[in-house]
C-alpha cells in the first residue's frame, strides 16, 4: 500500500466519522508513511508519533485510529499526531495547540 492510496482510503473513512484529515497533505503523507512502516515492522499500524512496544496487545490503544483520537478531537480539535482533525480545526476556527499525551505507559 502506498501513502497516496492510504490517504484516499482514510479521507473517506474520516468523512464517515464526521471528521477530516489534516489539510496539510504533505504532513499527512509523512504520518501515513510512518503507519505503513510500522505495519511492515510490527504487522499492525501503530501510531508513528508514539513509541510502540512491538507487541500488538501492549499497543492496542495506539492502533490507528487510536483510542485517544475522539477525546483529543473533542477537547483540542486534533488528535495527538495531527492526522485526524475537526472541520473547525482545518478552517482555523479552533486554536492549534499541542495536544497533551493521554497515554500512560505500563510495563
Amino acid at each position: 500500500m502506498t501513502a497516496e492510496r492510504l490517504y484516499e482510503i482514510l479521507t473517506k473513512y474520516a468523512e464517515s466519522q464526521g471528521i477530516q484529515l489534516n489539510r496539510d497533505k504533505e504532513y499527512v503523507l509523512q504520518i501515513l508513511e510512518g503507519l505503513i512502516t510500522n505495519e511492515s515492522r510490527y504487522g499492525y499500524r501503530s501510531c508513528p508519533c508514539r513509541l510502540a512496544a512491538g507487541v500488538k496487545e501492549k499497543d492496542k490503544d495506539i492502533l490507528c485510529p487510536c483510542v485517544y483520537r475522539d477525546p483529543d478531537i473533542k477537547d483540542y480539535g486534533s488528535c495527538y499526531c495531527g492526522l485526524y482533525v475537526s472541520k473547525e480545526w482545518n478552517e482555523e476556527k479552533t486554536a492549534h495547540v499541542r495536544v497533551p499525551e493521554r497515554r500512560k505507559i505500563h510495563d
